[in-house]
């Protein structure tokens, strides 16, 4: 992609601005009297450096010493003598870090098991030109997309609906362009991504699977901008230091597809469109009459912070993000010409303001307002029979934020917090012939209470957190009790242990009505719970990891149990006999996660095995108990990466075993049996898929001040066609049940510039 950076030349600054640069970008707190630094000028230390560098650096060039406590703050007082300490006795460790290098630079595994990706940083992976956050994180052992698309990502065999996604705290409910095979967010905005399997805090809730929590920090010193583009999109970002204590960032990206048909676009498009109206949903075949498609999407955020003295910040994030089709149908009746229009769009937009005071060096608050709403619309012209079908699914979320942290010691803190969330759902159809019309809006007011601690041993081998989320579910008058737990030990130097374990609910998810909803494109629609034919989602998990790591190896190994209660049949995307059975049940999985990683200097290669076991439970359904939709049974794999200065490539390949499909009893259909008789559900499996990947990057300064990248890469190098769905249907031109199959992207080519100055 395309990205320009400044570097403004260093001259000499007061200390207080350069521990204020320090501060926001790493959002730590210093504590100091001004006496001792008001006349301290030095030159500042390199914005790129790590925390426990910086503080090195200030410690050779003042006569100050900085010590760390707890994780966020750094007492300052004069050194009792002039040696500073060598970097190697420097107690620094703001985040616990068990894994520097995990699959990639950029990536690590946290002693708190949470995978943290941090964008600017990311080396290369197979397959991909941009630091795409959703498709990097399907890089992880556990967490993969059984359609491919970043709309549809399971963590441990749940559905995407199941995982919480934040944007800077804003809850996210699209988190793909393309209708799923593009991510959503500016790929070079995101400042650090925070990856929960397991263990997750207490502050966090909605989800009983993962989280995913994107922040775009607001970290640069100076003005910065970086254009960037490749086969499908352009964009731009920027941040705009607007005084001494505030901070503006603005970007945009849109898409080229409406003035550009790339490859790339041309592949994704028959990826994407496959069995739906832009085809013929009812033919999987090009329609016989004449048509056209307008598609595009774009996504615009705003950030500002503002520093207001010396211990509160206020910070205010919105986002837009638009998906648009328009599909354009004409023929001839005789001498007479008939067009029709319909459309599909996607939406989500969201605002959040965050007021943070730093009391003291014990006592930090936290407070935020903030309000998503996400809307997919649908206009569907039949262009054969006049029938003219409005669909509407729209979901807001709202909410108060409070938090509370109170360090009781440098290892120990304790915190706590309430929340208020309203969650209103609504969902419309209309039809004309025949008239028909259905209006449904429900509101859910949930309060929250949550308490935690976190507590680490002196010699920061162990780490342990426990918390408990209370929900009280205002219209059903239910209390609903989560605790959470993670313990983590370090011994002989290289090994650590972690147990891990949770209980987490959610009110809200996705369901498909009809396979035709939505033209057949995003058939999924947001509903709230009742109680009743909607329960409650209730998830209970729990895990064993042990990882090894050493100076060239790193091996991580985890088991986990998970129960997930209150599903329907109608939120797990059935095309079988159960499609338009309602049913409530669960599901239970449990399985293995393995990476095997070795550094061979410039090179460095890593395989990763996934296993799971994954049943649904339907007692009211005979048998109640079959494969899960999203079980995969087996998943291997495994890269090889060159990253030498300038130059990066990867190769890599992806094996698992294939998906659960129902098949016919009999593909003949007889007078008195028009329709098709399956056998139990998921009674077979789709073929193995395989895929290989390969990327390559170069950069190089293309002045002193401006920096350009260039990157490709292949998706499915050997052009292997996958199947990644199957369902049938009847024909009755030859009165027989035929099967109609989803393919995986073809080989796929993708060209990326960028910029930065």
């Amino acid at each position: 992609m395309i990205c320009w950076i400044s570097v403004f030349s260093q001259q000499r600054q007061p200390l207080k601005n350069i521990i204020r640069d320090i501060e926001r970008e790493h959002s730590v707190h210093f504590n100091f009297i001004d006496e001792q630094i008001g006349n301290i000028d030095i030159d500042p230390p390199e914005s790129s450096l790590s925390l426990a560098k910086k503080i090195f650096y200030l410690e050779n060039h003042t006569p100050l010493h900085f010590d760390v406590i707890g994780g966020t703050y750094i007492s300052v007082s004069l050194k009792k003598n002039n040696d500073a300490p060598p970097e190697s006795e420097m107690k620094v460790s703001l985040e616990e870090v068990a894994v520097d290098k995990y699959l990639t630079t950029g990536i690590s595994k946290k002693s708190d098991g949470v995978y943290q990706i941090k964008p600017k940083k990311l080396g290369i992976l197979p397959g991909l030109t941009d630091p795409d956050v959703l498709q990097t994180m399907q890089q992880i052992p556990g967490i993969y997309s059984a359609d491919e698309t970043v709309s549809n990502i399971n963590i441990r065999g749940g559905t995407h609906d199941e995982t919480l996604f934040l944007w800077n705290g804003l809850r996210m409910f699209q988190t793909g362009h393309f209708f799923g095979l593009i991510s959503a967010f500016n790929p070079y905005l995101n400042d650090k991504i925070e990856i929960y399997k397991n263990g997750t805090s207490a502050f966090y809730g909605e989800s009983v699977s993962g989280v995913v929590a994107i922040s775009s920090g607001l970290a640069e010193t100076d003005s910065t901008a970086c254009i960037s583009a490749n086969m499908i999109w352009a964009g731009f970002n920027m941040k705009i230091r607007t005084s001494e204590k505030a901070v503006l960032t603005l970007s945009a990206r849109r898409s080229m597809t409406d003035f550009f048909s790339s490859p790339a676009y041309k592949k994704y498009y028959n990826r994407i469109f496959q069995n739906t109206i832009v085809t013929d949903l009812n033919d999987n075949q090009a329609v016989n009459f004449q048509s056209d498609e307008y598609f595009y999407f774009y996504d615009t955020t705003v950030q500002y912070q503002q520093n207001i003295e010396d211990r509160h910040t206020l910070t205010f994030s919105a986002i837009a993000i638009k998906n648009s089709l328009d599909l354009y149908e004409s023929t001839l009746n005789g001498s007479t010409s008939i067009s029709k229009n319909s459309t599909l769009g996607q939406q989500n937009f969201g605002a959040i303001i965050s007021w943070k005071t730093n009391w003291n060096m014990k006592n930090t608050s936290e407070m935020s307002v903030y309000s998503s709403n996400y809307n997919l619309d649908s206009r569907y012209e039949n262009i054969s029979n006049n029938q003219i079908q409005k669909q509407k699914n729209s979901i807001t979320d709202s909410g108060l934020r409070l938090a509370h942290h109170y360090m009781l010691t440098d290892l120990w803190t304790l915190s706590g917090g309430y929340q208020y969330i309203e969650t209103g759902v609504r969902n419309d159809e209309e039809v004309n012939n025949p008239a028909f019309l259905k209006l449904s809006k429900k509101v859910l007011r949930t309060h929250v209470g949550i308490a935690e601690t976190d507590w680490k041993a002196p010699n920061r081998q162990t780490t342990f957190r426990l918390g408990l989320r209370t929900n009280y579910i205002k219209e059903f008058g239910k209390f609903l009790f989560e605790p959470r737990m993670q313990v983590s030990h370090a011994f002989n130097g290289k090994f650590r242990a972690t147990v891990s374990a949770e209980q987490k609910s959610q009110s809200t998810s996705q369901v498909v009505d009809l396979q035709q909803d939505f033209l057949g494109v995003e058939k999924r629609r947001w509903v709230i719970a009742d109680n009743a034919l909607i329960p409650v989602r209730r998830s209970r998990q729990i895990e064993i990891g042990l990882a090894y790591k050493d100076k060239k190896w790193l091996v991580t190994f985890d088991n986990y149990l998970k129960k997930v209660q209150g599903i329907s049949t109608s939120g797990q995307s059935f095309q079988n006999q159960l499609e338009f059975v309602k049913l409530n049940g669960s599901y239970l999985n449990y399985g293995s996660e393995l990476l095997v990683q070795r550094n061979l200097g410039r090179f460095y290669a890593w395989l990763s095995y996934a296993y799971n076991n994954n049943k649904y439970n339907f007692p009211d359904y005979i048998p109640p108990k079959f494969a899960n939709n999203y079980e995969i049974s087996h998943m291997v794999s495994g890269a090889l990466i060159y990253d030498w200065k300038k130059l990066k490539t990867a190769l890599g390949a992806k094996w698992y075993s294939g998906r659960a499909e129902t098949t016919p009893i009999s593909t003949i259909l007889t007078p008195n049996q028009p329709g098709i008789i399956y056998n139990n559900p998921n009674n077979d499996r789709l073929a193995d898929f395989f895929q290989m990947n390969f990327s390559v990057s170069y950069s190089w300064k293309v002045s002193k001040k401006n920096l350009f990248e260039a990157s490709f890469s292949l998706l499915n190098l050997l052009n292997k066609r996958n199947t990644i769905n199957r369902y049938y249907r009847v024909n009755t031109a030859t009165n027989s049940a035929e099967s109609v199959n989803t393919y995986a992207l073809e080989r796929t080519p993708n060209l990326s510039l960028k910029m930065q100055f």
